[in-house]
């Protein structure tokens, strides 16, 4: 099973300032359209349980167990004793697959964070004051007020305030304060209103969940070097494209295969029901990257359309969210591996708005370059060490062309 990366957003606030209230609503709105939702919440007391006294599960946990796990159809639930308190970045990562995780406090995490300010809490109405205090008098996001306070400065907050104020993580504010709200147009962030769930709502599909995406496997045909179809090849016992199936099938909100040879990859329907996968004709005869490309975007159904080559054996799902998450924060129309070898085009990410017509004018002026394309759109490009930390084994380039390179590459396989 291949964990993917879930996207995570934290939302911050002072006691008594209407988190858990908000948080509830949000999750139930996100819920709504279909989202698969996580949720973290920070306790700030020592200790908690989350088993009845007397019960069979309390009893474990208290006669010295570290770890007790309370399973029954439907649900299931894990106490485990930990040395200190996890980060939330640890938590996250325990939470893999979610379209997003709404993480309820956790200031200090480093996660995009939604900060909650309340006119009818006290302290939240401070706050408000000083945060337009402070961007009135040209401080930049994230200024340390105590420091400020100490200093010569204009503004002066109670310390007990002043370190949980907005910072440069702070990506949206709800609010019904307007002197928070003038801070927050000063330093151009979005504001809500407290009830505007719908809005907010819209704003967390819009740039942090994580986005659809259509992977196209690209197949061809006969392979001269390899002998044989490269899909149909059998690798480890199957014929490789299963491999591929099973390696992308999880972040694919559609699979497509582009195939001239639909009628010998039929099996694949049955061999992965539960999987939205459909069979695709190239829509040119001529060989090419571009063409390759062309008939991926024409056939997506998504906004975003991961590329990969069938002979890429350890093609990565985790390096398809990645690039995912970083086109939807980039805007950029091309999200694209790069190494000492160049661009790796074929495990790339792709916008279909921009890209489709952008390679239809490359191919209509004669090219079948790739790079033609990417000189005409905007590229993200992606580095080795941004590879390596959505993939840290890496790998995810190698691609197989004859019999005996595959034939080494499951003897590695074998041997793992």
């Amino acid at each position: 099973m291949i964990d993917i990366p879930s996207p995570a957003v934290a939302i911050v606030g002072r006691h008594n300032s209407g988190k858990t209230t908000l948080v509830v609503k949000l999750i139930g709105e996100l819920a709504s359209r279909g989202l698969d939702v996580g949720s973290v919440k920070h306790h700030h007391h020592d200790r908690f349980e989350i088993d009845i006294p007397g019960k069979d599960s309390y009893r474990h946990r208290h006669a010295g167990a570290t770890e007790t796990v309370i399973a029954c159809p439907g649900q299931v639930a894990c106490v485990k004793s930990v040395e200190g308190e996890l980060e939330c970045s640890e938590i996250v990562r325990a939470m893999p697959g979610h379209d997003i995780v709404i993480v309820e406090g956790y200031r200090k995490s480093g996660l995009p964070t939604i900060e909650v300010m309340r006119q009818a809490n006290e302290s939240d109405a401070k706050v408000a004051a000083v945060f337009a205090e402070g961007a009135r008098s040209g401080a930049s996001l994230g200024t340390d007020f105590i420091q400020e306070a100490r200093g010569e400065g204009a503004f002066r907050p109670d310390a007990d305030t002043s370190s949980k104020m907005p910072t440069a993580n702070t990506v949206a504010l709800v609010t019904d304060i307007p002197d928070a709200a003038e801070a927050a147009g000063i330093y151009g962030i979005p504001v809500f209103g407290l009830d505007d769930i719908l809005p907010l709502a819209a704003f967390l599909e819009e740039y942090y969940v994580r986005p659809k995406i259509t992977v196209v496997i690209q197949a061809g045909g006969e392979s001269r070097r390899m002998g044989q179809s490269k899909a149909l090849v059998p690798f480890a016992g199957r014929p490789l494209m299963c491999r591929m199936v099973e390696r992308l099938a999880p972040v694919a909100d559609e699979l497509v295969i582009t195939t001239n040879e639909a009628e010998r990859l039929e099996f694949l329907h049955g061999e992965f029901p539960g999987v939205p996968l459909r069979l695709v004709p190239d829509l040119h005869d001529s060989r090419g990257a571009l063409p390759g490309l062309h008939t991926a975007l024409q056939a997506a159904s998504n906004p975003l359309v991961a590329v990969v080559a069938c002979d890429m054996l350890f093609a990565s799902p985790r390096l398809v969210v990645a690039e995912a998450l970083a086109m939807k924060e980039s805007k950029a129309d091309i999200v694209v591996p790069v190494n000492k070898h160049g661009f790796e085009p074929f495990h790339a990410l792709y916008r279909r708005e921009t890209c489709l017509p952008a390679i239809e004018a490359v191919i209509a002026s004669g090219s079948k370059r790739a790079q033609d394309l990417f000189d005409t759109v905007t590229v993200l490009e992606f580095p080795q060490s941004e590879v390596l930390r959505a993939e840290p084994r890496g790998g995810c380039f190698i691609n197989a062309n004859t019999p005996d390179e595959l034939r080494g590459w499951e003897e590695v396989l074998d041997q793992e």
